[in-house]
């Protein structure tokens, strides 16, 4: 098995699904970690196909991802070492996940949870970045979308 270069940049795509004031989030049963939904964009892939191939996988639902929102860059040190991200963030809608209670795992090792917009900072979302921007990106105009250019296969 091949060495994971470290000096690596993991490109990620996450998923903001807003309702009732509130974002979706996910956790990491075992470490604890929130995150939005989403993960590693695959080499080759598409960011938009990589956020909706990635919420089907750990939600079990399709969805529809929106508008671009915003990007967060964040250097930490994890298990492995040093880690470099670079996180795309969409606007997903996803009508079939009700927003009356938290959705079931895909995934034996994740859970989701429905928390307040305003007063993010204090669900611990990853990276700590992300928790301030979230709700300014949610409100801003739709014509934030026609910003990001994607590549087509």
């Amino acid at each position: 098995m091949m060495k994971k270069d470290r000096r690596a940049i993991e490109i990620l795509a996450r998923g903001a699904c807003v309702r009732n004031g509130r974002v979706l989030v996910c956790r990491n049963r075992k470490h604890g970690n929130v995150y939005l939904p989403g993960g590693h964009v695959d080499w080759g892939e598409d960011s938009k196909h990589a956020l909706a191939r990635e919420w089907r996988e750990e939600l079990g639902v399709p969805c529809r991802i929106g508008r671009f929102l915003g990007v967060v860059e964040q250097r930490y040190k994890a298990r492995g070492g040093p880690t470099c991200e670079i996180s795309l963030v969409f606007e997903v809608i996803c009508p079939k996940i009700p927003a009356e209670k938290d959705p079931a795992s895909a995934e034996n090792h994740l859970e989701f949870e429905w928390v307040p917009l305003k007063g993010l900072e204090k669900s611990g979302l990853l990276p700590f970045a992300m928790a301030g921007q979230v709700p300014a990106w949610c409100a801003r105009p739709a014509a934030a979308a026609s910003r990001w250019r994607g590549f087509s296969k």
